[in-house]
């Protein structure tokens, strides 16, 4: 089906993105995922290439222009290029909100420029040892001490932890916590007290750096606080639809790329004398994926519309995180089967897609947790 979302600028644009893999990703990721992490020089061309402030004003070096169509262009072209490593969408679609829509205006002549051009790689911090989706678990504190906050706690899954010049950190800023206990505080690179751990090892997105962080008694000042005072949960809550709907962006292309390399193999590769294609099961196989990737594709380019006319709900963005990201897991599973043996060996694209996307159903909230959401919103 032809996707009717997308304008001549959308198109233009998805081919800046393309010829920016092209040059400045793809012939380095090889060396990025052994090395664990992407070069900063990646993060300085796609500033220059227009690639991140997509929506930050263009008075602090941003795009303009707050349509999520072109942060829909950048997943789906990042997502197809197996550049999950470069979190270029954390950084436009997760973090950029909240410095746009929270900051003073000196805040934001400090920190937009930087963000703009690929000097201030940023993170935020949410994630503890023992609070994941759980945001009234947290236990990271932030004590008034009149001119500065106190903070102390630990982070952990921090993406971008490593590089990042900028955390958002959330703590509690009253003993209670919880939903008006929160603030959001940032942490800058070189604060005292504020210390990295381990580069984190995971299964997939070798080249996504993922840290554990440590605040041991750091001094972060009044101006530094993010938003209101005890506002946090509020906040999150609001930008939360956007993060959920890049994920499920990335999620059905993803599946929809799988699918392209998978029948593209099944009709080369050959069993009992003939491409697997002329098997009768292969050829279910792929007509399910095919059905199940066009479906979801329909409701997400509708989201996608919808979101960038600003009347995407919670409930619909939750909906769309969990349907697409669980379609992704299913596909790469089944994509993989269909590869064989060499499914199994990392120098083949399917292999890859199965350990980087299994992540897609954890982070940004748990599976469990969107069905929650959905769940609340019709029982009560």
């Amino acid at each position: 089906m032809q996707r009717q979302i997308f304008t001549e600028d959308h198109a233009a644009f998805r081919e800046t993105v393309r010829t920016f893999l092209a040059k400045e990703v793809t012939p380095y990721y090889e060396q990025w995922e052994k090395d664990g992490i992407v070069s900063r020089d990646a993060w300085r061309a796609a500033g220059r290439q227009g690639l991140l402030g997509l929506a930050v004003p263009e008075e602090y070096g941003g795009g303009g222009n707050p349509d999520f169509r072109y942060s829909a262009v950048l997943a789906e072209e990042f997502t197809r290029a197996g550049a999950a490593g470069l979190a270029l969408g954390l950084h436009n679609d997760i973090i950029g909100p909240y410095l746009t829509s929270l900051g003073t205006d000196e805040q934001k002549r400090r920190w937009l420029p930087g963000f703009c051009s690929g000097e201030i790689i940023t993170a935020i911090a949410m994630t503890e040892p023992g609070a994941g989706s759980d945001l009234q678990g947290i236990r990271t504190t932030a004590e008034d001490r009149g001119d500065h906050w106190l903070l102390n706690g630990s982070k952990t899954f921090i993406s971008n932890g490593i590089l990042a010049d900028l955390v958002i950190v959330v703590a509690k800023t009253t003993p209670e916590g919880g939903a008006h206990g929160l603030s959001l505080l940032v942490v800058e690179r070189g604060t005292d007290g504020f210390e990295r751990g381990r580069n984190l090892d995971k299964i997939g997105q070798k080249s996504q750096d993922t840290a554990e962080l440590f605040f041991n008694d750091v001094r972060v000042p009044k101006e530094n606080l993010l938003g209101e005072l005890n506002g946090a949960f509020i906040h999150l809550m609001t930008n939360l639809a956007q993060e959920r709907m890049g994920i499920a962006v990335a999620g059905i292309a993803a599946a929809e790329h799988l699918l392209e390399i998978t029948t593209d193999y099944v009709k080369e590769r050959e069993a009992f004398g003939r491409p697997l294609s002329k098997l009768q099961h292969i050829r279910f196989e792929i007509a399910e994926m095919a059905t199940e990737c066009a479906v979801t594709r329909t409701f997400l380019d509708r989201c996608i519309v919808d979101h960038s006319d600003g009347t995407l709900d919670a409930v619909h963005a939750s909906m769309a995180k969990w349907w697409a990201t669980e379609l992704q897991k299913r596909v790469a599973d089944r994509c993989l089967q269909l590869h064989g043996g060499y499914g199994y060996m990392t120098e083949y694209r399917v292999a890859r897609a199965f350990t980087d996307g299994r992540i897609q159903t954890i982070y940004g909230g748990t599976t469990e947790i969107m069905k929650e959401i959905i769940g609340r919103s019709l029982l009560g």
